[in-house]
């Protein structure tokens, strides 16, 4: 299992510009990149404050200049906004630039707002993402291809560019939608989920989903590769702990209100925050993340991997208007001490399954 970074690239701070933003998640990436992070996401969104990175696979692009080792994950391509044969050209592309390190993520979108300034609907849209996922892997395979899906139509086309990864690069769905869900698992694609701001019941909830839908596709369980996006934070200061999760809850209130088509914007782009219907208290939001103390995070991480199972986990720690200065002293900190730490009692976990069988013979 490993550890990655997952970039939001949200802009709370006022004083701040939107270059000094992204400039400051880049320099995350560096520095996760010279830590040994596995890899580093970057979030598509548009038009607002959520997230002012347009464009994950030019992102990806720019840092793949500007690093050596980390891959470099979107987090996720809204494949519905996309030209599907233009998106396979600039994975191909991409993947060519970073010497095959890219991850491609895969989503359908869920936010209204954002669908309806390009000037399209939710409507479909998941449709849409399936048909541009078996796109993608014929354009990707085939010296050339064709398509003609309900949704998507392409005349016979070659790829003139080939990815490094053959016979493509890594995909990654995430998606809460069973339909794309079963798709990944079919594929064995990785299934990326999130944890949001829920606890262990959410997570349980989420794998038996996935478990269910092994089951069907006639999968192993434990054939399913899945990565867990998860907001977490460690710190012995109370005030700075405290901060986190009032961002968080920040992030939640933003993007609830652009999901469900209740947003309100200032200065022209800057989304309004709100409280939404049976949103859960801060302490709540404490104590269900792993967040808190070193040893807090390493406790409620580990019960989360043993929930999930994953083979990845991406730990987002910036959002809102986090200090950037902070974020660098938690990737050190996650560097130093939490993942080892994590990983060495994942060991321990393995050590004990593969002596059980012993102990039962004797």
């Amino acid at each position: 299992m490993d550890f990655g970074i997952f970039l939001l690239v949200q802009h709370r701070d006022r004083h701040k510009t939107s270059g000094q933003i992204i400039h400051e998640a880049i320099e995350q990436v560096k520095t996760a990149d010279c830590l040994g992070f596995s890899t580093a996401w970057f979030a598509e969104h548009h038009f607002n404050n959520y997230g002012l990175c347009p464009s994950p696979l030019m992102m990806a692009a720019h840092c793949a200049g500007v690093t050596s080792n980390i891959r470099l994950g979107t987090g996720v391509v809204i494949a519905p906004l996309y030209s599907p044969p233009r998106l396979i050209e600039d994975i191909a592309f991409v993947d060519q630039l970073s010497n095959g390190r890219l991850n491609v993520g895969i989503g359908g979108g869920y936010q209204h707002y954002e669908f309806e300034r390009f000037g399209t609907t939710l409507e479909n849209a998941k449709e849409r993402t399936l048909e541009t996922l078996d796109m993608i892997e014929l354009g990707l395979t085939r010296k050339k291809f064709q398509f003609d899906g309900e949704f998507l139509k392409q005349p016979t086309t070659a790829i003139s560019v080939r990815p490094v990864q053959q016979p493509i690069p890594p995909i990654w769905v995430a998606t809460a939608d069973t339909r794309l869900m079963a798709k990944a698992i079919a594929n064995d694609y990785h299934v990326f989920v999130s944890g949001w701001l829920g606890g262990e019941k959410l997570l349980k909830n989420v794998r038996d989903q996935i478990d269910a839908i092994a089951v069907q596709e006639g999968k192993s369980t434990d054939q399913v590769k899945v990565g867990l996006l998860r907001f977490a934070f460690a710190s012995d200061n109370a005030a700075e702990v405290d901060r986190y999760i009032e961002c968080a809850r920040y992030q939640q209130r933003i993007a609830v209100s652009l999901k469900q088509r209740t947003e309100s914007l200032e200065d022209d782009y800057m989304v309004a925050e709100k409280p939404y219907e049976n949103e859960i208290s801060l302490e709540k939001i404490k104590d269900n993340l792993p967040v808190g103390s070193v040893d807090t995070v390493i406790e409620r991480l580990l019960r989360d991997i043993k929930t999930v199972n994953p083979l990845h986990v991406a730990i987002q720690t910036q959002f809102g208007d986090l200090d950037h200065a902070t974020m660098l002293k938690q990737l050190q900190l996650w560097s130093q001490e939490i993942i080892p730490a994590v990983k060495a009692e994942i060991a321990n976990w393995k050590r004990t399954e593969q002596a059980a069988p012993a102990d039962a013979q004797r």
